[in-house]
């Protein structure tokens, strides 16, 4: 499978998670430890795939969805939020600013290497 994907995240450890399943399943992945960081870097590249926790310092998650949707590149990548967060009113606020999924941690590995195969038509 090959999609770029832009994990941004403020815990080493998730990105480097992300990172070791996603690229073992054969993607690209690209890592940001804050929203201002992935902001900045998703528009310097192209990416067919973001992930973004949800509460980050600098810029959180709603802020990430919100700079992607209103930019001028590539504004309609699937944005998923990986957030350990299921509260209702944040994931609307989510859906309502452009998000296209939502990820609940801990997840598995597996489920998120398919639902991204299914999201870029690479699975």
């Amino acid at each position: 499978m090959s999609a770029s994907i832009l994990v941004i995240d403020d815990s080493s450890t998730i990105r480097q998670l992300l990172h070791h399943c996603l690229t073992s399943a054969g993607m690209t992945v690209v890592t940001a430890q804050n929203g201002e960081e992935g902001v900045a870097l998703f528009e310097r590249a192209s990416f067919d795939v973001v992930i973004t926790d949800m509460y980050m310092p600098k810029l959180d998650g709603i802020g990430v969805i919100e700079k992607v949707r209103q930019g001028s590149l590539n504004r309609r990548v699937p944005i998923l939020v990986l957030t350990t967060d299921n509260d209702r009113e944040v994931r609307s606020r989510a859906q309502l600013a452009g998000a296209t999924g939502w990820i609940v941690k801990p997840f598995e590995q597996q489920a998120l290497v398919s639902l991204i195969g299914r999201i870029t038509g690479t699975g």
